[in-house]
């Protein structure tokens, strides 16, 4: 069997401890190319149709509102099946205390029945937020490991954090 990543990331402008900052390549998706080194996974962006704004505010603003309605944004792409792998890193930013509607239109999508799935979040002081539980709720028959936190300001420099938590799985 075989290791699947799959990641949300949002690049323009994002908040980090210091500030905002244009990013040409988001946080998560950092995370997730050095995992693909680091695992020789196979990598799948998750991307909407509808993109969020570069914009920091006006991007917040745009997932609130789609978390309070529960909308599941449609991705531009699906993968035709995820039956091949048996581990799940499943990377994403922490939005509005969980993951992105994105992430939740992806694991919507498919079955996850006996799958492991490794969630790793970025974040700039929230943590896992409540992901992890939402992760539980929606791939109700995956083993959902404890996640991993990264602060999206040390996103370039987590190099070891990643090797040290990668290491055997």
């Amino acid at each position: 069997m075989a290791t699947l990543i799959a990641f949300f990331s949002h690049a323009g402008e994002n908040y980090f401890v210091d500030g905002l900052k244009n990013v040409k390549i988001g946080n998560a998706e950092i995370i997730a190319n050095k995992a693909k080194i680091l695992t020789n996974a196979d990598i799948f962006k998750i991307d909407t149709i509808k993109q969020y704004s570069n914009n920091y505010q006006i991007c917040c603003d745009e997932a609130k509102l789609e978390q309070q309605r529960g909308e599941l944004p449609e991705l531009k792409e699906y993968l035709p099946s995820i039956e091949q792998y048996d581990k799940i890193i499943l990377i994403y930013p922490c939005w509005w205390g969980t993951m992105p509607q994105a992430v939740f239109t992806f694991l919507n999508h498919y079955r996850f029945d006996g799958k492991i799935i490794l969630p790793i979040c970025t974040h700039e002081g929230s943590g896992m937020g409540r992901s992890e539980l939402d992760i539980v709720r929606t791939c109700k028959n995956a083993k959902v490991l404890k996640g991993i936190k990264i602060q999206g300001s040390y996103a370039n420099v987590c190099d070891e954090i990643l090797k040290n938590e990668l290491k055997g799985f």
